[in-house]
């Protein structure tokens, strides 16, 4: 009786050996899927959302390492998230680009734009008396003038999407200051 259950766990090993090396290629090529998949997508990510590179670097790691302790199953399990993560990244990516390429649009707009509006209103503000120029309009303009300022400098290192919105605000405050001053939109 001894025989045949040795028999028995000699069999359930070796169909255990042979279960588990049939999964060792498909998990082997899965896990290549993986690397592709972030490799694809690394020059997008590392220009236009670089902190999100490192969690996806982890992730393969990880999945690496399920393989390394041969743990097949889980790795056939976790590739396909992955590589859905990855899509997802690349069009985060994607976006992030389309949203840099608008800011650059707009900050050029308003480069040439807001400066021509600030210096129309310095001009109208020396053309009337003093006594009718209202309290707030001077430093209004030194308030704009700073902004405009910290908005080129944002432009020149780079940062289109703070210039933009830098100059978004100089652009509403000039429109109110016109305005109070009478002035027909520039």
């Amino acid at each position: 009786m001894r025989i045949p259950v040795a028999l028995l766990a000699l069999g359930a090993s070796a169909l255990l050996t042979v279960g588990c090396a049939s999964k060792e290629e498909p998990a082997r090529l899965a896990v290549e899927a993986a690397e592709a998949a972030l490799n694809e997508v690394r020059p997008d990510v590392e220009k236009y959302i670089p902190d999100q590179l490192p969690p996806a670097e982890a992730k393969l790691a990880a999945i690496k390492g399920d393989f390394a302790k041969k743990e097949y199953t889980e790795v056939l399990n976790t590739v396909p998230k992955f590589r859905e993560e990855m899509h997802s990244l690349e069009d985060a990516a994607v976006a992030k680009a389309s949203q840099l390429a608008a800011s650059a649009n707009e900050w050029h707009e308003l480069s040439e734009e807001v400066p021509r509006m600030v210096d129309a209103i310095e001009q109208q503000v020396k053309n009337l008396k003093a006594s009718t120029v209202p309290a707030n309009v001077k430093s209004d303009i030194e308030s704009m003038k700073a902004t405009w300022a910290e908005a080129n400098a944002a432009a020149t290192a780079g940062n289109t999407t703070e210039a933009a919105d830098k100059g978004r605000t100089v652009q509403a405050k000039a429109r109110e200051v016109s305005e109070q001053l009478g002035m027909t939109p520039v």
